[in-house]
């Protein structure tokens, strides 16, 4: 557990920061101290965009878009400038999908219609539809589609099974 800073019991580092030491599910939600959680994703790892994109489909395939858009967050932040709306939007993508599946449909749907319209606006401003082989204008849409399902059902989705495919490929 880390040092708890601040009197409230709280995982703070030394600087005050939050550094939340318990275990998470699949879906990033928090368990009590002690239980058996899902190993978490390294914080700031530059990958190639590639790599980025290979690991975040593995995650999502595997039902954990928590962990996926932990891994487009790190594109984000060390990313080129240009492409950071991109990774932006993917990883708004991914935590739509996860509140989905947690059973927040307003926060899904709202977080999948911004995904979608980010990697949109990335796309009108670049000109590139398919970057690192991701075909944009289908997950633009899967994003869409499962925004209006999400809001029209009462129980959480599957996450594995309703994960989308970033590439045309087989995931």
């Amino acid at each position: 557990m880390s040092d708890a800073v601040g009197g409230r019991g709280r995982d703070r580092d030394r600087e005050g920061r939050a550094r939340n030491a318990r275990p998470r599910d699949g879906l990033g939600r928090p368990l009590p101290y002690g239980a058996q959680g899902v190993a978490r994703q390294p914080e700031g790892v530059v990958r190639t965009p590639e790599d980025t994109v290979a690991e975040a489909q593995a995650l999502l395939a595997a039902g954990k878009p928590f962990h996926a858009h932990e891994v487009f967050e790190d594109a984000w932040k060390s990313g080129p400038d240009e492409e950071c709306a991109l990774w932006r939007g993917l990883a708004q993508l991914a935590v739509g999908l996860t509140h989905a599946a947690r059973g927040n449909a307003t926060g899904g749907a709202r977080l999948l219609r911004r995904g979608a319209g980010a990697v949109e606006g990335w796309v009108a401003e670049t000109g590139r539809s398919m970057p690192y082989g991701m075909d944009t204008g289908a997950l633009v849409g899967w994003a869409r589609e499962l925004a209006s399902v999400v809001e029209r059902g009462s129980v959480a989705v599957d996450a594995r099974a309703c994960s989308p495919r970033l590439r045309g490929e087989s995931s």
